[in-house]
């Protein structure tokens, strides 16, 4: 009985020394926030980003045109899956805008906005690559032509087949932001890295910090299924 009540106060000790003391909770909550507003903010750029790439490469695919266009794509697409997200941040922050006097949100949002771009840019390419070739012809054949076509008919079936991968690439956009943090960025995970800092404590900051991206997480899953329920019915 005794270990419970030293844990249990040894517990309640760190809580408040995490969360109340000195406000340390609104380091949490400003962390978040910021986390929030990149994550999403960049994947607003990402699926921008993605969408022109995809377009530019299936329209090469499909008639040939825009060859030099897709040669840019394609390096584009090199470059950026092949090396590190973190590496890609410290390169925009200190090379790109090293002398330029900028603030850290917008570079994040740009070189996570960036990298996701390329990850989107060929999951709408798969979606518009999946459908049959006589959608498109149909399509032709009733006088559209060939970006008609593709506004009209073929991307309202594209984003519907590939909105679930689009939600994946979300959840992994959000929680690949915690290494804003090598650029200073004061995120969610920086916050709970300045509260360990000051409390000498490792398991409240950091468990804390983990079940915020749980919860998160956990939030835009049950949104997707429920976006993916709506649009499966009205299929029927």
């Amino acid at each position: 009985m005794a270990f419970f009540q030293n844990l249990w106060e040894e517990l309640s000790s760190e809580f408040i020394s995490t969360f109340i003391e000195e406000q340390r909770y609104l380091l949490f909550l400003n962390g978040l926030k910021t986390t929030l507003i990149v994550a999403f903010a960049a994947a607003a750029l990402g699926v921008v980003l993605g969408f022109i790439i995809a377009y530019i490469r299936t329209t090469h695919d499909q008639t040939g045109h825009l060859r030099i266009l897709n040669g840019v794509c394609k390096l584009y697409l090199t470059v950026i899956r092949g090396t590190p997200t973190m590496i890609q941040l410290l390169i925009m922050y200190f090379v790109i805008f090293g002398s330029v006097n900028i603030g850290k949100v917008p570079v994040a949002i740009l070189a996570f906005g960036i990298n996701s771009g390329a990850y989107v840019a060929e999951i709408f390419r798969s979606g518009i690559m999946s459908l049959p070739p006589g959608q498109m012809e149909a399509a032709r054949s009733l006088g559209l032509n060939y970006t008609q076509a593709t506004w009209k008919i073929i991307l309202p079936q594209a984003v519907k087949n590939v909105l679930p991968a689009l939600g994946n690439e979300l959840i992994v956009l959000l929680k690949e932001t915690s290494i804003s943090g090598y650029i200073a960025l004061q995120d969610l995970t920086k916050a709970g890295d300045i509260v360990r800092s000051r409390t000498y404590s490792t398991f409240f900051p950091y468990i804390s910090v983990a079940l915020i991206y749980l919860v998160m997480v956990l939030f835009l899953e049950k949104l997707l299924n429920h976006m993916e329920g709506r649009l499966a019915r009205s299929d029927r």
